[in-house]
């Protein structure tokens, strides 16, 4: 029979049914409108209700408020996020359009101070001119005798951090603002009930979490509200009062709502699209049947089967939740054709470039190897799971190209001071340039970064210093963390794979091809080590059992020799403090270094550690020798019995699970 008339009259009745479903399912056509129900109040936990120009994400649907005023709930917290920076919804006054927020930092772990000027550029939302600035000013020369908020997780013996209300009337005791390094401004709400008195007995802390107001700007819902509606969108984007009886243009009090030529309308543009996706499937299906082959994947035929033509074409019409889908020929014209000047760099996964966005901002485009676009779904929910993870210490990944793009692009945020290797043994380094005190905050953040991933059930996978990038106060960016969850585990490409880097790798990794947590913790020892030495993780130009700088670390150690991998220009044989912090974090660093995964600590477990070190508060080592693990066959590089110490051994105790144990001193 004619395909043309099986259309005709095989799919008659099917086209009817589906005419008619959808019709009756067409939003404000002849029955009551199910979004005045869908858009009813909500909240998150204890927290304030949730409504228009708010929408609480998987709870309510984004037609009850604003793109820009989505409402995530973590726990019972409610969570807005704005121009990259999460808050937490503290109360929201709606009758005159503003909201009680503080900045999620300051709920995070270590040294939660705010990092960047509050940013509201191209939202809806503007500071309220009853907030107050508390500045911060980071690595200040001389402490002032002005009333402040010592910050001193970002303070040493050299320079001082601290916050301050009023700044000018710090500069009128002459002291220098110009000697702090960086000056951020961050708004406080304080309330009436809150006294002088009780505002200068606070930490710092405790007056960021007073929070501080927004305003917004939104088609005012008063008028739908008190005539029994709820505010929303329609189907033209535009403002719509959802009432009982369906949408009105204004208030639910407006004689006919919608006109019933305009619901008409609506359901019978509804029911046409339905009519011609219906035939167009039936049609493939023939086609299929009689062997064309249509629905054969772009993506899985063969490795040259992307069809870059036609795939451009269909670069629209994605939808991923907390994913941002960029255009091809945004990246490309961001990146300059991709120009090779603007290369970044380049490893297992792709080559990474400059760009600048449209709107300014500046950004690193890791243009993924074409050998990688298998598994084209897994990649979108993949991003769509990175995009979720945000900590101060890990660079946010703001989108990717749609899946299809005719190549797989991700964007992340553009960090300029280079990596960690750069600085420690790279174009950027520099003899005591990157003092003991920046290399233990670096050692700290990245700590936080990776306890942060695993406790998010990611493991990086390929720890190292080339993936920690600096911004220009020399904080932590973690970089490339999660990405090789996007791709199958057998993807490699010249030296550099998913796996790992040569002098990072877990060697029971190539015992049982398993990546652990703990391979995270092995590689994080040995970039604390390149952060004690200044030495690359692999040098051919060093003796031959040395090549590897685990080795020579767990040499040096053993034999008591830590004074020679140390960089000379940290100051470990002058100084007796830096000494002692020193061989503290070498004694991390061998419990990472462990061969066995079993014998090292978690990622939480090194923080702690750290945090103590950086404290001061161990004490200089008085513990018997104790047996050393079992010796290790492969190289013989630890020895059984007991170990020789170093001058300065620090015992650091471990906590699992309610019990201690006592690192062997050396």
């Amino acid at each position: 029979m004619d395909p043309q008339k099986l259309i005709n009259f095989r799919s008659f009745p099917y086209v009817m049914i589906i005419f008619l479903t959808t019709l009756a399912m067409a939003p404000g056509t002849l029955s009551d409108d199910s979004h005045f129900e869908a858009c009813m109040p909500r909240s998150c936990g204890n927290g304030p209700d949730i409504s228009y120009p708010f929408w609480i994400f998987e709870e309510q649907e984004s037609f009850c408020g604003y793109p820009n005023f989505e409402i995530t709930c973590k726990g019972k917290d409610p969570i807005l996020k704005i121009s990259e920076e999460t808050y937490i919804v503290r109360d929201i006054f709606y009758n005159n359009n503003s909201l009680l927020v503080v900045n999620a930092v300051v709920h995070e772990g270590y040294c939660p101070t705010p990092r960047e000027n509050v940013s509201l550029d191209r939202t809806p939302f503007s500071l309220s001119p009853d907030n107050v600035n508390l500045s911060f000013l980071y690595y200040c020369e001389g402490q002032p005798t002005y009333h402040t908020y010592p910050v001193n997780c970002a303070s040493n013996t050299s320079f001082h951090s601290f916050a301050v209300f009023h700044k000018e009337a710090l500069e009128n005791t002459n002291y220098s603002i110009d000697s702090c390094r960086t000056l951020i401004e961050s708004p406080v709400y304080v309330d009436n009930d809150v006294s002088f008195v009780s505002l200068l007995g606070m930490n710092y802390t405790d007056v960021l979490k007073l929070g501080f107001v927004l305003n917004w700007t939104a088609h005012s819902c008063s008028n739908c509200k008190r005539s029994g509606g709820r505010c929303g969108f329609g189907y033209t984007h535009e403002f719509v009062c959802f009432c009982s009886d369906g949408p009105h243009p204004r208030t639910c009090n407006d004689d006919h709502g919608y006109s019933l030529h305009t619901k008409l309308l609506i359901g019978f543009c509804a029911a046409a699209g339905g009519i011609l996706i219906s035939c167009a499937v039936f049609y493939f299906w023939l086609q299929r049947r009689r062997g064309k082959g249509i629905f054969k994947s772009y993506f899985l035929t063969s490795k040259n089967s992307l069809d870059r033509s036609s795939v451009v074409d269909g670069e629209k019409g994605d939808s991923f939740d907390f994913v941002h889908v960029f255009t091809y020929k945004e990246l490309e014209e961001a990146t300059n054709n991709f120009d090779s000047n603007r290369e970044l760099g380049d490893g297992g996964f792709g080559t990474v470039y400059y760009g600048k966005l449209r709107d300014g901002r500046a950004v690193a485009v890791k243009r993924l190897y074409e050998h990688n676009y298998k598994r084209v779904e897994q990649f979108m929910n993949e991003v769509e799971i990175l995009t979720r993870l945000r900590h101060q210490n890990l660079v946010s990944l703001y989108g990717s190209t749609s899946k299809h793009s005719r190549e797989l692009l991700l964007v992340y945020e553009y960090i300029s001071n280079g990596t960690v290797a750069d600085h420690l043994h790279g174009e950027l380094a520099k003899p005591g340039a990157l003092s003991w005190h920046i290399r233990l905050e670096i050692a700290i953040e990245t700590a936080s970064a990776l306890t942060y991933l695993h406790a998010s059930d990611t493991i990086h996978r390929d720890v190292k210093t080339n993936n920690i990038l600096l911004d220009k106060d020399f904080h932590v960016k973690v970089a490339d963390f999660g990405l090789s969850r996007l791709f199958p585990s057998d993807v490699t490409h010249v030296s550099t794979a998913p796996q790992g880097t040569p002098g990072y790798v877990d060697p029971e990794y190539h015992q049982c091809y398993q990546l652990t947590s703990k391979s995270d913790v092995f590689s994080f020892g040995v970039v604390l080590i390149e952060l004690i030495s200044s030495k690359p993780a692999v040098d051919i130009t060093r003796h031959r059992h040395e090549i590897n700088l685990r080795n020579m670390a767990i040499n040096k150690i053993q034999n008591g020799a830590l004074h020679e991998l140390v960089d000379p220009s940290l100051g470990f044989e002058s100084n007796n403090k830096v000494r002692r912090m020193i061989t503290g974090v070498a004694e991390v660093a061998f419990r990472c270094l462990q061969n066995e995964k079993d014998l090292r600590p978690t990622m939480a477990q090194v923080l702690e550690a750290l945090m103590v070190i950086k404290n001061d508060d161990y004490k200089k080592g008085n513990a018997e020798e104790m047996d050393m693990f079992p010796a290790e066959e492969e190289g013989g590089l630890l020895k059984s019995g007991p170990m020789p110490r170093s001058p300065d051994s620090v015992m650091i105790k471990w906590v699992s699970n309610g019990s201690s144990t006592t690192t062997p001193s050396f």
